[in-house]
């Protein structure tokens, strides 16, 4: 392939409209404040959260990037944006590469179908061709070792069984930018180390990764730079470890205001 990956945010911000809401809602609403600002626009006072505030970023080719920050700090905003589920309210998002996000371990999943269809349905749905999948199905059975099981719907899969052959498939894309909520969780332990190495050969065949998660050591397992986002603003970029150090001192800073109480 020719091309170098990449994605470039370019004054990206997205609002998102809370309709109408009650009273008693756009309070509590504010108190929470999302993380994001709320701002009330025109007569009809319409309330809209904004979930990202004017970002600008670059990421290359080799970047693997950690979205760090609090609940409601942009993080999630900027993964769906990415993923085009969010239209920029302003500002462009442009993308080099075939992207691949992993919000979802099984999308397409129906427990009426068997193994090896929901093989097919889920490896569709995650942006593979049907060749693709058909080719990948004797690997991601093997992997699962769900064995005769995959001829039966997989209603009658255990919890783990099933993580485990979603997990399976979900590994088996081929992205050239890899877009993750949280880390991929393989559940039972018994797979575990088969899991780490789909994980690693994953990492390894994706251009570059843009992974949200609150696991510090997973952030410094996988990624290479960080953006600390605050408000659905980026207050900071650097490396993983320099980054979180940052991030631990803001909180720290923040919850050492003083609390104001009422004169007796």
């Amino acid at each position: 392939m020719g091309h170098m990956t990449s994605i470039e945010l370019k004054n990206v911000s997205v609002d998102f409209p809370v309709y109408g809401g009650s009273k008693s809602f756009r309070s509590e609403l504010l108190q929470r404040a999302t993380g994001g600002f709320i701002r009330r626009e025109g007569k009809k006072q319409r309330v809209t959260v904004r979930g990202l505030d004017n970002v600008s970023l670059t990421i290359r080719e080799g970047d693997r990037l950690a979205l760090i920050g609090h609940n409601g700090a942009g993080k999630t905003t900027m993964l769906k944006a990415l993923a085009g589920v969010y239209e920029p309210t302003q500002g462009e998002i442009v993308i080099t590469g075939r992207l691949a996000p992993l919000f979802n371990l099984a999308p397409g999943w129906d427990p009426e179908d068997t193994g090896y269809e929901n093989i097919i349905n889920c490896g569709l749905h995650l942006g593979m061709t049907y060749e693709e999948v058909r080719y990948k199905t004797s690997d991601i059975a093997e992997v699962s070792g769900l064995g005769d099981y995959l001829n039966l719907p997989a209603r009658t899969y255990s919890a783990g069984m099933t993580v485990r052959l979603a997990f399976s498939i979900a590994t088996s894309i081929e992205p050239e930018i890899l877009i993750l909520d949280e880390g991929l969780s393989a559940g039972d332990a018994s797979f575990a180390t088969i899991a780490e190495v789909r994980i690693n050969r994953l990492l390894s065949r994706s251009r570059i990764l843009v992974l949200a998660s609150h696991s510090t050591g997973l952030l410094m397992n996988w990624c290479n730079k960080a953006v600390l986002l605050e408000h659905g603003r980026i207050v900071h970029k650097g490396s993983v470890k320099e980054t979180l150090a940052v991030y631990q001192e803001r909180t720290q800073a923040a919850s050492e205001l003083p609390v104001l109480t009422a004169a007796k």
